[in-house]
């Protein structure tokens, strides 16, 4: 028996040095999914107090058949996914046929770093946050979408378009910002 399968029997055991010791080796990883679907450090770490709370309450029904990571992901993103539905319980129905004909550019993403791509996803609404975490990061498809979060399809296919074109506008911005402080943006607007 390896030494993660001894922790998990340990954990289900209710040992707390073991439980420390799994949210140890999993809790960085695990907080930056937190980060990608809250709006702040403090919405995160509450995320993944709950889900942790979660993980030590069902270890029991891990069947040790995949990768208990996998499954730890799997519990913080519903944990994430829950919390959000509590805060916002009603999505409005949105025309998707309005948005999805607005396309979003990606060019200027090679400029931007890891911190600021999460903070412009940070401050996406929540319902685009959610959106765009599942379907872009998660892989989830809309139609998952809008059973876990009871939405329609039109309504998940268009927050994520919302999303794109927020998140285009505020990469833009940022792109013209060190462009402009770089003294670059009058050539480019002269060439």
């Amino acid at each position: 028996m390896d030494h993660l399968e001894t922790l998990i029997i340990k954990c289900i055991r209710e040992d707390e040095i073991a439980q420390r010791r799994l949210y140890s080796r999993f809790a960085p990883l695990l907080f930056g999914i937190c980060m990608r679907f809250a709006k702040n450090r403090q919405e995160a770490e509450d995320i993944l107090q709950e889900g942790f709370i979660k993980i030590f309450k069902n270890l029991k029904t891990f069947r040790n058949e995949g990768v208990l990571e996998a499954w730890m992901r799997r519990v913080i993103i519903n944990t994430a996914i829950n919390l959000y539905k509590k805060k916002i319980p009603n999505f409005q129905d949105i025309d998707f046929e309005r948005w999805k004909n607005r396309g979003v550019k990606n060019d200027a993403i090679d400029n931007l770093s890891h911190a600021e791509i999460m903070k412009f996803i940070q401050e996406l609404p929540h319902g685009y946050r959610v959106v765009f975490n599942m379907n872009v990061i998660e892989g989830y498809t809309h139609k998952e979408i809008s059973e876990k979060l009871n939405i329609s399809v039109n309504t998940s296919k268009s927050q994520l378009s919302r999303a794109r074109k927020v998140l285009q506008n505020k990469i833009s911005k940022n792109l013209n910002r060190s462009l402009e402080s770089d003294n670059l943006l009058p050539e480019l607007l002269v060439s």
